[in-house]
């Protein structure tokens, strides 16, 4: 095959959800028999908002609201035509965010 690595980097809010779709990317590789690098997690982003409860007397009391953004990265080397295909087959649950990259060898 022409393109000797290809880069997968997977985003989410549920880590659960995230880590069963790489185990699913992972299996799926192997199978077909490319070599599996990862996969990675990568730092987690929390965005904060905080938010006020009242608009009027109770400038004070606020509320605070936090949401994770999971990301695991991972690299498929010396993939076959198979691989590819499987890959494109692959049903991954909702809100999983992924993007694929394929590099040539250097």
């Amino acid at each position: 095959m022409l393109n000797e690595k290809i880069r997968i980097r997977l985003k989410a809010y549920d880590h659960r959800v995230l880590d069963q779709s790489t185990a699913e990317i992972v299996d799926t590789a192997k199978r077909t028999g490319a070599r599996v690098a990862g996969p990675i997690p990568l730092p987690t982003v929390k965005n904060k908002w905080t938010v006020l409860r009242s608009p009027h007397v109770d400038k004070k009391s606020r509320e605070q609201f936090e949401i994770r953004t999971h990301k695991r990265l991972m690299d498929i080397l010396d993939p076959t035509p198979q691989t590819v295909d499987e890959l494109m087959k692959l049903d991954l649950p909702a809100g999983v965010d992924v993007e694929i990259k394929a590099f040539g060898r250097q």
